[in-house]
């Protein structure tokens, strides 16, 4: 462990950004050990306005909008990087080749081969932590439902899953990297990873996908006169371009446990801003959590099997995860936010930067974003062949990237 200082930065000062950067302010305020010292570096965007405001409201040194001025900033240890996934692969590699930890959003990348490419630049440099934001692994019902199967209710049975927005319901919603890069890329590589990687955190790893099917229904979206960010509606030109990838995606899963699966992503899905959420059923019980309430979740365990069984609610408190000293008021009942997972998804990164051992779970690494993408991908490759069954390609943990892909 070193108790040297940790200077952070973050590469992306957007929606997503942003949570970055409020995660790194918070992390210091929670759970024990202390962290080392965090120095609050820089904040890069291409939009210098964007990232001053960034970096004022959340009391970083300074801002930029060239991200290459941090690979020799002796000063910077640890990147978030967040922005568009085309992006990933450069950034990542540059960063680990200049000795910094870095912290990248999901997708890892936009294909299984600049994944895998990002896997070989980590390897180079096993003494530096490669990570992936997969935030909802940090919800703390989440975590509970998982230890509750792994304790109490025993073999899943069925898992179903969504995960539906309406970001892009609205075809006033300006074109942007969201809506291109081909099949797959969509709805379901941009909140569909999300659902994915939840899948196997709770139920284990899947094995073979079949179903797939890929809708689009607003087909084409003006430029926007500007820059955009996150979600937001904006002044549109009179150019338009084609919408390449996927508003909704639908298939099944087969568990390596014998367990199915069935997902439901969409973002065009009207009155539903963030509903991501799941029902797991087991053989000695069941519970359910969604996002639109997620500081509780249900649960039915101890059957009795006189008529009287059902779920219960169960409002998320100190005996479940995260919550002891992960929020400010730690008593059960109290809400929580999308916010407080990036606060601990934060200390969860910093951790390993530090050394620190026995505390939070680890982040997940860049092996898991290469796990995620080889599901993506086979979902894609279900669609392209009408519903297909595709096998889901494992990944040789040995070297982190799938069973017969080269490095690239």
């Amino acid at each position: 462990m070193t108790s040297a200082p940790i200077g952070v930065a973050v590469i992306g000062a957007g929606m997503a950004g942003r949570a970055h950067c409020a995660g790194y302010r918070m992390a210091p305020t929670l759970f024990d050990p202390p962290l080392p010292p965090v120095r609050y570096v820089s904040v890069i965007d291409a939009n210098a306005a964007v990232a001053q405001d960034a970096a004022t409201r959340y009391l970083y040194e300074e801002h930029g909008t060239d991200w290459r001025a941090l690979l020799e900033d002796d000063r910077v240890h640890a990147v978030s990087i967040v922005v568009a996934n085309q992006l990933h692969r450069e950034i990542a590699a540059a960063l680990l080749a200049a000795g910094k930890h870095v912290l990248c959003e999901k997708p890892l990348a936009p294909s299984l081969q600049d994944a895998t490419a990002m896997v070989a630049a980590s390897q180079a440099h096993p003494d530096l932590v490669a990570a992936t934001g997969f935030v909802y692994r940090r919800q703390p019902a989440v975590a509970h439902i998982r230890d509750l199967l792994e304790t109490e209710l025993g073999e899943v049975s069925h898992f179903n899953g969504h995960y539906w927005c309406d970001y892009a319901r609205s075809a006033d919603v300006p074109m942007s990297w969201r809506f291109r890069g081909g099949p797959g890329t969509g709805a379901l590589g941009d909140i569909g990873s999300h659902l994915v990687d939840l899948a196997e955190f709770v139920c284990g790893p899947l094995v073979q996908v079949s179903g797939g099917t890929f809708t689009t229904k607003v087909t084409e979206r003006a430029l926007p006169v500007g820059q955009t960010y996150g979600h937001a509606k904006a002044e549109l030109s009179a150019v338009r371009e084609p919408v390449e990838n996927d508003d909704v995606a639908t298939f099944t899963g087969h568990f390596a446990s014998g367990a199915v699966g069935t997902f439901s992503i969409s973002r065009i899905a009207p009155g539903n801003p963030n509903a991501l959420g799941f029902e797991v059923f087991a053989e000695h019980g069941a519970a359910k959590w969604t996002m639109d309430r997620m500081s509780e979740f249900e649960v039915i365990d101890n059957l009795r099997g006189d008529g009287n069984d059902g779920y219960r609610t169960v409002l998320v408190g100190p005996a479940h995860p995260y919550i002891r000293n992960g929020v400010p008021m730690d008593f059960p009942g109290t809400a929580f936010g999308v916010g407080d997972l990036f606060g601990y998804q934060a200390r969860a990164f910093l951790e390993a930067v530090a050394g620190i051992v026995g505390g939070l779970p680890a982040p997940a690494g860049f092996v898991d974003g290469v796990r995620d993408l080889t599901i993506l991908d086979a979902v894609t490759r279900s669609a392209a062949a009408g519903g297909a069954v595709v096998d889901v390609t494992p990944v040789d943990i040995a070297v982190g990237i799938p069973v017969g892909v080269a490095h690239v």
